[in-house]
């Protein structure tokens, strides 16, 4: 989240699936945290998904506008990240949002030793995806490079 040059950012395109096809919330949480997992962000993929399912519980993480959000802190958590899922035309997972299934999946990651890191992503996300603007260009995006480059420059001005 910081400037610093030793800090990674919190999405590049290695952590964007462009066409996610998923059989549901689950499935479509798992592969994203693979990706997670393969750029050496978490280090236990079992652990980080059983407190991602474990804060689904609390509450569904679908928000209106086609939204999955399913966000944990976890000790398998190795730096703050954000891995993305653009559901494929014509097929949507259910994350339990009021407007139905989602077409865009935000998987946020963050070490256990970071609130103020995982309230921040979460908030400064939340603030764009208000626009339709902003979910169609993650939509319209040609590759999961320019997926990650859109969700940089709109959310963090990078």
């Amino acid at each position: 989240m910081s400037d610093t040059a030793n800090t990674p950012d919190l999405i590049t395109g290695d952590l964007v699936i462009a066409d996610l096809r998923a059989s549901d919330r689950v499935d479509a949480t798992r592969q994203l945290a693979q990706k997670l997992q393969a750029a050496g962000r978490v280090t236990d993929l079992e652990q980080f998904l059983a407190d991602v399912a474990a804060r689904e519980e609390q509450m569904a993480t679908g928000i209106p506008g086609g939204i999955g959000l399913p966000h944990a802190r976890s000790e398998a958590v190795t730096v703050p990240s954000l891995a993305v899922g653009r559901v494929l035309s014509g097929e949507r997972v259910d994350f339990g949002a009021p407007d139905g299934p989602a077409n865009l999946v935000f998987l946020i990651a963050a070490p256990t030793t970071g609130e103020a890191d995982h309230m921040t992503i979460l908030a400064a996300l939340a603030r764009r995806l208000v626009h339709v603007s902003f979910r169609q260009s993650l939509l319209d995006a040609p590759d999961a490079a320019s997926v990650a480059r859109t969700v940089m420059e709109e959310v963090y001005g990078r």
